[in-house]
């Protein structure tokens, strides 16, 4: 398995950070526009436990990738977490957290995930997958801070 982790001062009150990022409607806006990121099902204004998000994705070569997340831990205005239910990974577990901090927000994302396909996977993981997420990631923090000023 690999982890990933980033952190990012968001310069807002934990209630406007919590309330843009508790939004599963606001995920299209920070990802990448060359992932053709589609939501496929009806997704309410605020994230809950349970809630199953159905989404297709075309990270490689335009390749459409279909991909179901589930929400599976939401602490209000502190953390949640979405796990890949059906998708390209073996593992997508995904915790995102909030922190008030003097001045903003602290926000941090541990993502572990693994590929599937054993040794084909990994050699993946260090062509392509690996700077894949890391770029998404940068993309995003680039957004925040765009959205945030």
């Amino acid at each position: 398995m690999y982890q990933i982790r980033y952190k990012q001062f968001v310069p807002t009150d934990i209630d406007t950070c919590w309330d843009f990022f508790s939004s599963p409607k606001n995920l299209k806006e920070i990802t990448p526009d060359y992932m053709g990121f589609i939501v496929k099902n009806q997704i309410p204004e605020k994230m809950y436990e349970g809630l199953m998000i159905e989404y297709t994705v075309t990270p490689i070569m335009k390749i459409p990738m279909n991909w179901i997340t589930e929400i599976t831990h939401v602490t209000d205005k502190r953390y949640f977490v979405d796990e890949q239910r059906k998708g390209p990974y073996k593992i997508w577990h995904h915790e995102h957290h909030f922190k008030a901090v003097e001045g903003g927000v602290e926000m941090e994302d541990i993502l572990t995930y693994e590929l599937p396909l054993g040794f084909l996977g990994k050699i993946a993981h260090t062509m392509f997958v690996k700077s894949k997420v890391q770029e998404i990631f940068e993309y995003r923090n680039k957004k925040v801070e765009e959205i945030f000023k």
